[in-house]
């Protein structure tokens, strides 16, 4: 597995992760509830060390601030102040609260050209001779329907329903990524639709696992695999490329609730 590297920039960084807890957890960014936040926040965070431990340190920056912050609101407070009313001046959120909201505004910006553009491109198509400038950066491909924080927090509900093997005598897998892409890419097309955990079946050594997720990752990147998620949060499945089953791949707003304006 070491000639396949997963860069930070795939994971977009801490402040997309918390943004996901936001929408999940169905809150309003100005009342962030930084006690529930910082708890699920830290199980991403184990995941994120098991994919590669080397390149979580803005993760690790950010669990830690999630804690102090979440300890300094424990401290005795004026007996008409509720915590997770809207932030004071002196509230400890204020400042991750407004880069939160900061963050989103520009998101969704992005988004919405995204979305734009993939309208322009079907109404427009590129001529033969128009050819993009510089090449493809491949870590800013979208993974189609599903987030790619579905995916890992998928991945986490597989290593708490198994016991990951963990010895004195570390093993390691030694089997190519390509490997478990051929495996996985076959399975999925004689199958027609695979649900995510059923890769993970019959194996708790740790390395493997996180080749099989490599894997997966690798084709809804980069071989117009696909992944839906029937219901929100729900399970995910894999499809073939171009299976008529998965929803449609056109880029949507995420549906935040937030009550300040973008």
């Amino acid at each position: 597995m070491a000639e396949y590297r997963v860069k930070l920039d795939v994971f977009s960084g801490p402040l997309d992760l918390l943004l996901y807890l936001v929408r999940r957890n169905e809150v309003d960014i100005v009342s962030l509830p930084i006690a529930r936040i910082t708890g699920q926040f830290l199980q991403f965070l184990e995941v994120l060390e098991l994919i590669d431990l080397d390149l979580v340190g803005d993760f690790v920056v950010m669990a830690s601030s999630l804690v102090e912050i979440k300890s300094r609101l424990v401290l005795p407070r004026a007996e008409d102040e509720q915590p997770d009313e809207a932030p004071l001046a002196d509230d400890p959120r204020s400042e991750l609260i407004q880069q939160l909201l900061e963050y989103k505004k520009y998101k969704d910006a992005a988004l919405a050209l995204e979305h734009q553009a993939a309208e322009w491109q079907e109404r427009y198509p590129r001529l033969t001779d128009e050819r993009p400038r510089t090449a493809k950066d491949h870590s800013a491909d979208p993974i189609k329907e599903v987030e790619l924080w579905d995916l890992v927090s998928a991945l986490s509900r597989v290593l708490q329903k198994r016991i990951v093997e963990e010895t004195s005598s570390i093993r390691y897998d030694d089997t190519p990524i390509s490997v478990y892409v051929e495996r996985i890419a076959e399975r999925v097309r004689a199958d027609g639709r695979v649900p995510f955990s059923e890769f993970f079946e019959g194996t708790n050594l740790r390395s493997k696992i996180i080749g099989i997720f490599l894997a997966i990752l690798e084709l809804l990147r980069h071989h117009h695999f696909r992944a839906e998620q029937p219901d929100e949060y729900g399970d995910i499945y894999v499809l073939p490329p171009g299976s008529a089953d998965a929803t449609s791949a056109v880029v949507e707003p995420p549906r935040d609730t937030v009550s300040a304006p973008n």
